[in-house]
């Protein structure tokens, strides 16, 4: 679990206020990633604040630029960018610890938060809510244009989730159901065959008299 930066009591998960001294901490990009904000305020809003989110360049191997609330920390990534920074922050991991990622699951858990439909900071369309991969436990807010929207500490979740394997259990997930969804399509036209073979008498006695009328004709 995390600690505050301030007083180095632990984090409550999914927040970066701390219940013992008050300070709000950045965590999401605290010691991970050094950022510089380019932009104050862009013409993209925060779907909880309302407020116009800033722009920040985070130093992954040239530009990363994200969105992101300065009031709430939610963060808005380009689509295809969640992935590029888990892949910066966490590589060489070639196993899963299912009991980890449990515990993780757990532990950030809040019950107590409410079903929200939030609007795109672009569009300003309703975003459609998923499960972000496999047993990562981070239900996202998605625009199919725009991006991935996570609250504030959802990608330190993210990030603890890949750690202990869960995009490798995902990968490996898919891979098994792309395998048996062809293995389903090879056993259904496997199956279709007998049909076919039950006639092969009848397919060996019409290519006999085809045979046959050839060379009676042709001698």
């Amino acid at each position: 679990m995390a600690k505050c930066i301030s007083c180095a009591a632990p984090l409550p998960a999914n927040t970066n206020k701390c219940l013992y001294c008050g300070s709000h901490n950045d965590v999401d990009l605290e010691n991970r990633h050094s950022y510089t904000v380019i932009q104050k305020q862009s013409n993209q809003l925060c779907p909880h604040c309302d407020k116009q989110l800033q722009t920040i360049e985070l130093n992954i191997n040239g530009a990363f630029l994200i969105a992101r609330c300065e009031h709430c920390f939610g963060l808005f990534f380009d689509p295809g960018e969640i992935d590029i920074l888990l892949e910066s922050a966490v590589s060489n991991v070639f196993d899963t610890n299912r009991q980890h990622l449990d515990n993780i699951n757990k532990d950030r858990y809040q019950g107590n938060k409410k079903v929200k439909y939030i609007k795109c900071p672009v569009c300003r369309a309703f975003m459609s809510r998923r499960v972000f991969a496999y047993r990562s436990g981070v239900v996202v807010d998605h625009c199919k244009n725009h991006g991935i929207w996570l609250d504030s500490g959802e990608i330190t979740h993210l990030l603890e989730w890949k750690k202990a394997g869960g995009q490798l259990l995902h990968e490996r997930t898919i891979e098994a159901e792309t395998s048996s969804s062809h293995y389903k399509t090879a056993r259904d036209y496997t199956d279709t065959l007998p049909r076919y073979a039950d006639m092969s008498p009848v397919i060996d006695l019409f290519e006999a008299v085809v045979w046959f009328i050839g060379k009676y004709f042709t001698d």
